[in-house]
């Protein structure tokens, strides 16, 4: 009998589905190390390596791939042995695990919050990461609801829209184009842009609008986060396309936002999850609140 803990299985699962002992670290908010330490006296349990070094790649061994099919199927029954604890104790107890991307930071937690006042017992928690990671760990489908500003494609999910994600370009307040009005999107190319990183939801929106249109956007800079971009459409290196939800925090005279034809673009933030999957009371819950509350809190909603 292999003589292996929950917590083992779990730090596995996570290394074997993003290949990295760091990335496990992060998803699980464990230490570098901690997690090293976790594989180390797994790979002596199991007595076969489990990964391996291929030149700059890991992998998985044979012994690895079966470990971690196995470890999902226990993981899986583990959690829905929780689901059947929670549908009986109903809202007095019970937990919600929501990953998100970064975007959503600006609205989520306020969401969130009022969640957790009317269902104190519910022990509520959010991971905020960029949208590649929040779709690898909703491959694997070990939290329970996955905010999105973009369905994914190639994966078996189901997306519910609760809530209007506008966006909007941004400029500095002196920018030239700033009291424009109907700008063509043909002069729009000519700015100086400032897109997020290849991949992003709102990246995507903007150069599919633009290419509908037989234009193409060469960026003057690529950032990673919102943030970022903010200040740099301040200080005037060019201007950007973000969510209206990003300017929650700031004074409407601080920017100023474009006239621009086809915009604002009106996509949807979305609830995902894995199509089949049986939802907890707590889970199915918030959903709810979500479609019932989202856009009243959209607090920049015009």
């Amino acid at each position: 009998m292999l003589h292996l803990t929950l917590r083992q299985l779990q730090v596995f699962e996570s290394a074997a589905r993003h290949l990295s002992l760091s990335r496990a670290a992060e998803e699980l908010h464990l230490s570098q190390p901690g997690v090293s330490m976790q594989m180390k006296k797994l790979t002596e349990a199991v007595g076969q390596p489990l990964m391996e070094q291929n030149g700059k790649r890991v992998q998985l061994t044979d012994q690895g791939q079966e470990l971690v099919a196995a470890s999902r199927e226990i993981l899986g029954a583990l959690k829905r042995f929780e689901l059947s604890l929670v549908a009986r104790q109903g809202l007095t107890k019970g937990s919600l695990r929501l990953v998100a991307i970064s975007t959503a930071t600006y609205f989520v937690p306020r969401l969130l919050g009022e969640f957790a006042q009317l269902h104190p017992g519910v022990k509520v928690s959010l991971r905020v990461t960029n949208r590649e990671q929040v779709l690898e760990t909703l491959a694997a489908g070990l939290e329970d609801l996955y905010i999105l500003g973009q369905p994914p494609e190639g994966l078996a999910v189901t997306a519910i829209p609760f809530m209007d994600n506008p966006l909007v370009v941004l400029a500095a307040p002196d920018h030239p184009l700033a009291h424009k009005k109907h700008i063509s999107l043909a002069r729009l190319a000519e700015e100086p842009w400032l897109l997020r990183e290849p991949g992003s939801g709102t990246r995507k929106a903007v150069e599919r609008i633009f290419a509908e249109n037989g234009l193409s956007l060469t960026p003057r800079m690529e950032l990673g986060n919102n943030e970022a971009i903010k200040q740099a459409v301040l200080t005037g290196l060019g201007i950007s396309v973000l969510s209206r939800h990003t300017l929650a925090l700031h004074d409407p005279a601080q920017f100023a936002l474009l006239d621009v034809q086809g915009f604002p673009i009106i996509r949807q933030w979305y609830a995902v999850y894995p199509a089949g999957r049986q939802r907890t009371v707590v889970a199915r819950t918030f959903l709810d609140f979500l479609l019932s509350h989202g856009t009243r809190n959209d607090a920049v909603k015009t």
